[in-house]
C-alpha cells in the first residue's frame, strides 16, 4: 500500500509552495480479564491519509479515508482550496516558513523480532494474574488486561522528503478495588502508566506479572488506614505520581500554541508568556526538565515530528530556568522563538500541533533512603487517582491512591486518600531534593487529550523520586 500511495502522491501533487501527505496505518488490539473472566476481545483498524498544502502565504489541509486515485484528488484539491481561500488572511505567512524535506527510517525497539507470545498464552497469563487478586472478600473487582498497537506512519513530501517511522506500543495494566461500608480503594499497576514502545518483554518482564496479589493486599491496607493528615509539610513524590505533575504543570503550560492563544477557547491558555523564556525561574536549581523524543523504549519517542521535523533531545527548563517552548515548526515562526520538534497529530485525520512528545526530569544524586531520612515531617505519595488544574495551568489539586507518612526521617504508616494542591508558578521553586538514577521510572499515557477537534495522544513522562517542602497536604472528607 505505500508504494502505491508514494507513487500516486508523485503523481498527483500540485505546483504549489509545499505539499506533504502523511499517511497512517495503525491496528490495535485489547485483551482483558475481568473478575477471572475473559471479556470480549476489542481490536480495531485505522487508515488513512492528511494532505497539507502551502502556497501564496495561506495553508490548508484535507484528509480521507479513500486511498484510491480519486480519493487522493480530491483531498489534495480541498487543500489546495483552503490554502488558496485562507492566502492572505492567515496569522502568518506560511509560505515564509521552510519546513523541512526530511528521510530516513525509524522503528521501535525489536520491531523485527518474532511474536513472543500467542493470544492464547497472553490470555492464560492474564487469568493467572487475576486469580491473584481475589484473597479476601472486600476485594469487589479486579481486571488485568493488556493492550498492543501497531502503528506505520509514512511522510512524502513534494519535493522529495520521504520518512518512514514504524511504531509498537505496549501496555499491560492491573487494578484491584476493594470496599468495607461507604470506604472504596483501589490500587492499580502504575495508574495506567506502564506505556512504552518495543516488544510483549515489557508484558512478561516489566513487573505486571506478580503484582497482583500485593495490589490486592494494598487495597485491603488502605481500607484499614487512617485518613491523610492536613497542614503544611514535606511532600516526596514517586514517579508514578511525578508523571502527572510534570505532564500537567509543566508539559501544557509550555505548549507554544496554548501561550499564543489557541487553546483558550476550549483547553485553557497558560500562565506563561512569550517574554519569561530565557528569564524565569520555574523551579529551584535542582529542576532540570527535557524534552526528549530520542529515548527508544519511552512511549512518545520518533525521530522525525509529523512536520518532518528532526528529533532531538533538548532542555526546556535547565537548572530551574524556563529555556523554550513545546512549539514545532510553524508555531516557532508565529512567535520568533526555538522551540522543539513537537509538532503531532493524533491521527490521520488531525492536523499537527504543539503537543508533548517524551517530557522528563533528569535524575539527581540522591538516593531514596537519604531523601527520607532528611524528612522531619512528611507524607510520600505515589499513584494518581485525581487531578484538577485551573484554565491556565498554574493552581492545581491532586490526588494520589496510597500514602505513607514520614515522621523524623522514617517511612511510617499507610494513609489512604493523600491529596496535596499547589501553584504551578511557586511549586517548583520548592523543590528541594531530587532522587538518583535508581529511583527513576519510565512511564507515560495514551490519553492527552487537546484541541478542536479533539486530538488524544501518547506521551511519555520519565521521572525520578522528587522530593518538595512547604506543600499544603489534606486528606479527603470522610
Amino acid at each position: 500500500m505505500f508504494d502505491s500511495i508514494r507513487a500516486l502522491f508523485q503523481r498527483l501533487s500540485p505546483a504549489v509552495d509545499f505539499c506533504s501527505l502523511r499517511l497512517l496505518d495503525e491496528s490495535s488490539e485489547q485483551i482483558t480479564v475481568r473478575q477471572n473472566v475473559l471479556q470480549p476481545l476489542s481490536t480495531s483498524v485505522d487508515r488513512g491519509a492528511m494532505v497539507t498544502v502551502i502556497h501564496q502565504g495561506g495553508y490548508g489541509y484535507a484528509a480521507t479515508s479513500d486511498l484510491s486515485e480519486s480519493g487522493l484528488r480530491q483531498a489534495i484539491k480541498q487543500a489546495q482550496a483552503w490554502a488558496e481561500a485562507s492566502a492572505g488572511r492567515a496569522v502568518t505567512d506560511y509560505s515564509r516558513i521552510a519546513l523541512p524535506r526530511a528521510t530516513g527510517r525509524y522503528q521501535s525497539p525489536n520491531l523485527s523480532q518474532p511474536a513472543q507470545l500467542s493470544r492464547k498464552e497472553i490470555i492464560d497469563l492474564l487469568q493467572a494474574e487475576s486469580a491473584t487478586c481475589h484473597l479476601d472478600g472486600r476485594i469487589v473487582d479486579w481486571e488485568a488486561s493488556l493492550w498492543t498497537i501497531a502503528s506505520d506512519q509514512l511522510y512524502l513530501t513534494a519535493d522529495g522528503g520521504e520518512v518512514l517511522q514504524q511504531f509498537r506500543y505496549v501496555m499491560p495494566n492491573l487494578a484491584v478495588t476493594a470496599n468495607a461500608g461507604a470506604d472504596t480503594q483501589t490500587r492499580s499497576f502504575g495508574g495506567r502508566g506502564v506505556c512504552l514502545q518495543g516488544d510483549l518483554s515489557i508484558f512478561t518482564h516489566g513487573g505486571l506479572l506478580g503484582s497482583g496479589q500485593r495490589l490486592a493486599e494494598e487495597a485491603l491496607e488502605l481500607l484499614a488506614a487512617p485518613n491523610c493528615p492536613t497542614g503544611t509539610m514535606d511532600l516526596l513524590l514517586m514517579p508514578s505520581q511525578m508523571m502527572l505533575q510534570i505532564h500537567e504543570s509543566i508539559g501544557h503550560p509550555l505548549e507554544l500554541d496554548r501561550i499564543l492563544g489557541d487553546e483558550r477557547n476550549f483547553a485553557g491558555t497558560s500562565f506563561v508568556s512569550l517574554d519569561m523564556f530565557g528569564h524565569y525561574q520555574y523551579g529551584s536549581e535542582l529542576l532540570n526538565v527535557s524534552f526528549d523524543p530520542t529515548r527508544p523504549e519511552q512511549f512518545a519517542s520518533y525521530q522525525w515530528d509529523d512536520d518532518g521535523s528532526p528529533a532531538e533531545k533538548q532542555f526546556v527548563i535547565r537548572n530551574g530556568l524556563l529555556e523554550r517552548p513545546l512549539g514545532g515548526a510553524i508555531s516557532q515562526a508565529r512567535a520568533g522563538i526555538e522551540g522543539v520538534a513537537a509538532s503531532r497529530a493524533s491521527s490521520w485525520n488531525r492536523p499537527p500541533l504543539d503537543r508533548m512528545a517524551n517530557l522528563n526530569i533528569e535524575p539527581g544524586s540522591s538516593a531514596l533512603h537519604d531523601m527520607i531520612k532528611s524528612v522531619e515531617r512528611g507524607v510520600l505519595m505515589e499513584t494518581n487517582t485525581s487531578w484538577s488544574i485551573d484554565d491556565s495551568r498554574n493552581k492545581f489539586q491532586f490526588g494520589c491512591e496510597y500514602g505513607r507518612l514520614i515522621e523524623n526521617g522514617e517511612l511510617k504508616g499507610v494513609v489512604k486518600n493523600p491529596n496535596y494542591r499547589g501553584i504551578s508558578a511557586t511549586f517548583w521553586r520548592n523543590l528541594k531534593d531530587v532522587g538518583d538514577a535508581s529511583t527513576l521510572e519510565v512511564m507515560g499515557t495514551p490519553f492527552c487529550g487537546k484541541a478542536e477537534p479533539s486530538q488524544v495522544i501518547r506521551v511519555g513522562h520519565a521521572s525520578p523520586a522528587c522530593l518538595f517542602e512547604q506543600v499544603d497536604v489534606f486528606g479527603a472528607e470522610i
